[in-house]
């Protein structure tokens, strides 16, 4: 019953992140530097203080937790850094391929490195099982049937109908895009295992991992910021925060998204907590999560007609994509007994 809530949990914040996208759509008047920016402080910085905040115990503070652990701090702002320009490629795969096959590449590749690469990059090998290794492939499995039904709806739409669908639609560039953003965006679940120790004694285990979390979203920030700020100085958009009468739809909008986004860590968090009884899912689990992602993502994808047009075997390549990664997402557990 623990796995279920666990899992239970964990999907509820993929949903939530695959939701964030939309309430941007609402942002009227602001260029994509400007809302990017004001969304990224919410999601960055803002609501993953308030979930570090709720580990601390009275008397403690969270300077005081980073400046214990220096090394495991930096390491996991470093690659929070390295996360951040995944995540300035991974708009642009969107743009170029639509919410449901542009997340659905760049957090497939995102899944497999990133469960992968933590492990290696930390020492702890011991936690690439041959479950969790099978969970992998059986995942990017998935990840490539639901991109072999991008390429089919590619082939099969007329440019016209492509655009109409997405407007910049562009499959080639889209899909290196991708590629690049998923290599990066691993970054953060590197970040993370080199973050583990970074949490006060004596913490709930569904709270431990939130002050890495921090670390490595506010790595994230600073080159999400850099870049947004320079975009408003090239393209004169800096009038855009002095629009006073735009901030009661547009801050609340992209409070609303940066909400939804970081639910997905916090629900990572609480989530692994209540696999505490599984080494297995517990090293999993960043897959798992990816996996819905690109689950719901492609949901969403069906309910913006991003899929409109497509002949019926193609929406039964994506419906067969979609149902390996959900069943990938119980594999490990299913091997382990």
């Amino acid at each position: 019953m623990q796995i279920i809530i666990g899992l239970l949990i964990i999907a509820i914040g993929a949903f939530c992140q695959s939701s964030s996208y939309v309430p941007i759509n609402k942002v009227k008047d602001w260029g994509w530097e400007s809302f990017w920016l004001t969304q990224g402080v919410f999601a960055y910085v803002l609501f993953p203080l308030l979930g570090a905040l709720l580990t601390a115990p009275a008397g403690s503070s969270l300077l005081a937790l980073y400046g214990a652990h220096p090394s495991e701090s930096l390491m996991a702002m470093f690659f929070g850094m390295l996360w951040g320009i995944g995540g300035l490629t991974f708009g642009l795969s969107m743009r170029y391929l639509g919410v449901a096959l542009g997340q659905s590449l760049a957090l497939g590749t995102c899944a497999g490195l990133g469960t992968l690469l933590g492990p290696v990059f930390t020492g702890h090998f011991e936690k690439l099982t041959s479950a969790v290794i099978i969970g992998v492939i059986v995942t990017l499995a998935g990840i490539a049937i639901i991109g072999f039904a991008g390429a089919m709806k590619s082939a099969s739409l007329s440019e016209e109908e492509k655009k109409k669908a997405v407007k910049d639609f562009n499959f080639t560039r889209g899909i290196l895009v991708a590629l690049l953003s998923g290599f990066m965006s691993a970054c953060f679940a590197i970040g993370l295992d080199f973050g583990a120790p970074v949490a006060f004694e004596g913490s709930q285990p569904i709270f431990a991992s939130l002050p890495a979390t921090l670390l490595v979203t506010f790595g994230g920030f600073i080159i999400n910021a850099g870049y947004c700020l320079f975009q408003n100085r090239k393209n004169h958009t800096w009038g855009d925060y002095g629009k006073t009468s735009l901030y009661a739809n547009n801050i609340v909008f992209c409070a609303l998204a940066g909400v939804l986004w970081y639910s997905q860590f916090f629900g990572l968090a609480l989530g692994k907590g209540f696999l505490a009884g599984s080494a297995t899912l517990l090293a999993f689990s960043w897959c798992i999560l990816m996996a819905l992602n690109v689950t719901f993502s492609n949901v969403w994808g069906i309910i913006l007609k991003e899929w409109k047009g497509c002949n019926a075997r193609t929406i039964w390549v994506l419906v067969v994509g979609l149902a390996v990664l959900v069943f990938s997402t119980f594999l490990p557990q299913l091997l382990e007994k």
